[in-house]
């Protein structure tokens, strides 16, 4: 008896640590992990209150691993370090009660993942589980072009959750969201490795079953004049929800 070994899209990326890449700092982990993670500020569970019982754990995850991740880049204790929502929900970095400049950040989690990336850029993050690659295919028209939907097929799960976590990355990086004609935008020139249009440097890694897309913008003054630091748009997550 034969068994067929599907070649992997996407190289594994460890939970835990902090990887590096193109100058930005990624750190993913597994969503049961961060209870070891620090404290939330009281503004921070000001915050958690007033959201709908059904985002507060997994707003929580994703606020705990970026402090982690911005109290490693910045060198300062975790528990000085508050990610806060602006007016329009965007999260950005302070540091002792003062806005953090010239870094952005992004966060994307699933049921069981939390990534969180820091970069003195544009910088968008996405995770997109395998198994929402049913609802991948039944918004791929609205999503990707004739091109793209060639390039990517409809027989792998990873390949779908890949280009979908890369679109949702992009438009982040962009500070757009996934809703609307801001994907289509976003072309998506290979997979393996990963390549978009427009400047955009990309890469995906697969993170047990999703799979994590990391995207560095055009330019580091990309977002325009008058554009608030460390912050970023946390855009829809897999079609599946």
């Amino acid at each position: 008896m034969h068994t067929t070994v599907v070649d992997p899209l996407f190289p594994p990326i460890a939970p835990g640590r902090v990887h590096r890449w193109g100058g930005a700092r990624l750190l993913v982990a597994r969503f049961a992990d961060l209870r070891k993670a620090p404290f939330l500020s009281p503004a921070e569970q000001q915050v958690v209150r007033a959201l709908p019982a059904r985002r507060r754990a997994e707003w929580t995850a994703g606020r705990l691993l970026a402090k982690r991740l911005a109290g490693e880049a910045l060198a300062v204790p975790a528990q000085e370090v508050e990610v806060l929502p602006r007016d329009d929900g965007s999260p950005y970095v302070l540091v002792g009660g003062g806005p953090v400049a010239n870094v952005q950040v992004s966060i994307s989690h699933t049921a069981h993942h939390v990534a969180a990336a820091l970069a003195p850029e544009a910088v968008g993050v996405d995770l997109c589980e395998t198994g929402s690659a049913a609802a991948v295919r039944r918004v791929a028209d609205r999503v990707f072009s004739p091109g793209e939907r060639s390039l990517i097929g409809t027989d792998r799960p990873d390949a779908l959750a890949g280009a979908w976590a890369l679109k949702e990355a992009a438009v982040k990086a962009d500070r757009s969201s996934v809703f609307g004609a801001a994907p289509r935008l976003v072309e998506i020139l290979g997979l393996r490795p990963p390549v978009l249009a427009g400047g955009r440097r990309a890469t995906v890694w697969r993170a047990g079953d999703a799979v994590l897309a990391l995207v560095l913008g055009r330019s580091p003054g990309s977002a325009g004049p008058g554009a608030p630091p460390w912050q970023h748009c946390v855009g829809a997550p897999c079609p599946a929800g």
